[in-house]
């Protein structure tokens, strides 16, 4: 999965995500292309994890949530991860919660040694699994497909015991009077625990959860150490929160 998708491999993406599942005679009537390249794009995109190939065609890997999450806006995602796995030293003990801009930041732990990776995230795990520098603990719990999520209370017993440099948290939305908010309870839960076990919290939150309010408050923005988002966030809401005291990163695309 740490492949930069192509054209076409996005087209059969999209159509996983608007269908739940794609056959490779009507990928291969849609693209004016052969079976048999279909047939090859389903493996390529099954080995890097993203499908998984049927009779006669492919279904998503992850829930569909997941998949639409993946693919939207990736380069701002791409940014986000690359400057959180640059706070990552060698040897470090780090958290990392569900969400797929977290889970790219697993992916940017390429070259780092000895870290050893704390989640309840299946998705981070797809990702870390494939680096063989990083050692994996799986918090364990009760498993939650919308978001690739282990919850409830046998997580949170695991990351009460165990204590980090790093945690990298995510939220549903954020702004300066209601702080960091979520659709989801049990997320909260996750969130709160792994900043009371963690030196540092950082919140990685791409520019279009900004001013956004879910169900759920989770934390005040400055409980947070450090926000990254991108160069989305205007810079009047940047300001914003500098001024509030809250120490904010936009990261700049590739």
């Amino acid at each position: 999965m740490t492949e930069a998708l192509n054209d076409r491999e996005r087209i059969i993406l999209n159509r996983l995500s608007a269908d739940g599942s794609v056959t490779v005679t009507a990928m291969a009537k849609e693209l004016g292309l052969s079976e048999v390249t279909i047939r090859g794009d389903l493996k390529t995109l099954e080995d890097r994890g993203w499908l998984n190939r049927t009779w006669g065609g492919a279904a998503p890997a992850f829930h569909r949530h997941i998949l639409e999450r993946q693919q939207s806006r990736r380069e701002e995602k791409d940014a986000i991860a690359r400057a959180a796995a640059e706070l990552v030293r060698d040897g470090d003990v780090i958290m990392l919660e569900a969400g797929t801009t977290i889970a790219l930041a697993a992916k940017y732990l390429q070259g780092k040694r000895d870290v050893h990776i704390v989640t309840n995230s299946t998705l981070v795990f797809s990702y870390a699994r494939m680096n063989p520098m990083l050692q994996i603990t799986m918090t364990g719990g009760e498993f939650r497909r919308p978001t690739e999520s282990l919850v409830g209370p046998i997580a949170l017993d695991t990351i009460s015991r165990l204590n980090v440099r790093l945690a990298f948290v995510g939220t549903d939305g954020f702004t300066l009077d209601r702080g960091m908010t979520t659709h989801l309870p049990e997320g909260a839960e996750i969130v709160k625990a792994m900043k009371a076990h963690a030196e540092t919290t950082v919140l990685l939150a791409d520019s279009r959860k900004f001013g956004k309010t879910g169900f759920i408050s989770v934390l005040p923005l400055g409980e947070m150490d450090l926000i990254i988002t991108d160069r989305g966030l205007p810079d009047a809401a940047a300001e914003e929160l500098t001024e509030a005291g809250i120490s904010i990163r936009r990261a700049a695309g590739a």
